[in-house]
């Protein structure tokens, strides 16, 4: 299985449990995998027989800059959710989502989450 990434998308979004988070807002970056049979499917050096990572940047960004979340949790698993509708012949999607500035004593670079899901075909 083919695998399509886009790594470290940044967005400022007002994701976050406390007041600040959602008056500031924060960076937050994100990883998609996608699983494609690339190596079945493109056979003819044709965008229609692919997915467009144009238009999958394009949804994610969108969804994530008109979204609010107390949890980078919720926000992960609902753009899953986005993304699966609407790209049906992705097989399976994996997102990774890091937050920043997280209000914890202590040093380290983020917090991420991982979230993954595959199609359910013939529902």
């Amino acid at each position: 299985m083919g695998k399509i990434r886009i790594n470290n998308m940044s967005f400022h979004t007002y994701n976050g449990v406390f007041a600040e988070e959602k008056k500031l807002g924060q960076r937050l970056q994100l990883d998609a995998e996608l699983s494609y049979p690339i190596e079945q499917v493109v056979q003819h050096d044709d965008l229609t027989e692919t997915v467009s990572y144009a238009d999958v940047y394009q949804t994610i960004e969108d969804f994530v800059l008109s979204k609010n979340y107390n949890l980078i949790e919720s926000l992960a698993n609902h753009l899953l959710q986005q993304l699966l509708v609407t790209y049906p012949t992705i097989e399976a999607i994996t997102l990774r989502v890091r937050k920043y500035s997280v209000p914890i004593a202590g040093i380290f670079d983020n917090v991420e989450i991982e979230v993954s899901g595959v199609q359910q075909h013939g529902k």
